[in-house]
């Protein structure tokens, strides 16, 4: 009788998130974190831009961040105008917000115990591996500061989608990849693998409720490419408030400062630091 009557109070729900959505509910899982919420009052917080840790900037301090690369129906391309009045990169040091674009390298290096760093990536594997795609010599000031980060003893939060999830793993894909390829759709990329905290949106919806996720499915058409279908089990209180928060971010666009949204079109004044774009020079 007592095992019928638990059982009657637990809940399953299939969620399905697109790829926005899982990193809003990323975002809010991130900023949740106790080591976030402590580096945030009392210590130092260096976000890397990407549209999943713009939105972790969002729910910080209220602002999108500035995107480079990204990938679209063209390839792997950069951003057209790149202005930098917006930063790429943000230090949060006790609640105040500073660009660092110019000095990520050097602050990266000043961190310490009880400091977070919030990173994403490109590619993730079955094993919990990461990298981040470099289009730039050396992957620009950021993908050169990975090392300081490392090094510096700052917990690393990697928030980072299923979308991103490949099929062999990270060591495999790091040989293959580079900046030398013979011709490329966008800019050619080689990969910087690091590690730190792996969250995804399983992760996410197990870290803001007490509910287990299992993924079930992946993929999706008609601006839903990319999703995630999972099953949310529980106590009925606790996958409610999962629901709930699903509701909240349901219909959620891209993060990103709306400025660098525009990609390159193979005209820019980065394209000169670009390798085997087939777009470089204005070609279609």
């Amino acid at each position: 009788m007592f095992f019928r009557r638990w059982e009657a109070f637990r809940m399953k729900a299939q969620i399905s998130l697109t790829v926005s959505e899982s990193k809003r509910l990323i975002a809010k899982a991130v900023v949740s974190l106790p080591e976030v919420r402590e580096a945030f009052a009392r210590g130092r917080t260096l976000l890397k831009g990407g549209t999943t840790v713009s939105a972790i900037c969002e729910e910080m301090v209220g602002t999108p961040l500035r995107i480079s690369g990204r990938i679209t129906p063209r390839g792997t391309v950069g951003v057209k105008n790149a202005s930098r009045e917006h930063p790429h990169s943000l230090l949060i040091e006790k609640g105040a917000a500073k660009n660092i674009d110019d000095t990520i390298v050097e602050v990266s290096q000043k961190l310490g115990r009880g400091d977070v760093v919030i990173i994403s990536g490109n590619a993730l594997d079955v094993n919990g591996n990461v990298a981040m795609m470099a289009g730039s010599p050396g992957g620009g000031n950021p993908g050169m500061a990975i090392p300081a980060m490392l090094a510096a003893g700052a917990r690393i939060i990697i928030p980072i989608g299923l979308e991103k999830l490949i099929p062999g793993t990270i060591a495999d894909a790091v040989k293959v990849a580079g900046r030398d390829q013979d011709l490329s759709y966008g800019m050619a990329v080689g990969l910087i693998p690091f590690v730190g905290r792996v969250v995804t949106e399983r992760d996410a919806a197990e870290i803001l409720t007490d509910v287990t996720c299992t993924v079930i499915g992946r993929g999706g058409i008609d601006r839903a490419e990319g999703s995630t279908v999972l099953v949310a089990e529980g106590e009925e209180n606790e996958v409610r408030k999962l629901l709930k928060l699903v509701e909240e971010i349901k219909g959620a666009g891209t993060s990103g400062e709306a400025g660098s949204m525009e990609e390159c079109d193979g005209k820019g004044i980065q394209c000169s630091l670009h390798q085997a774009c087939i777009y470089k020079g204005g070609k279609k």
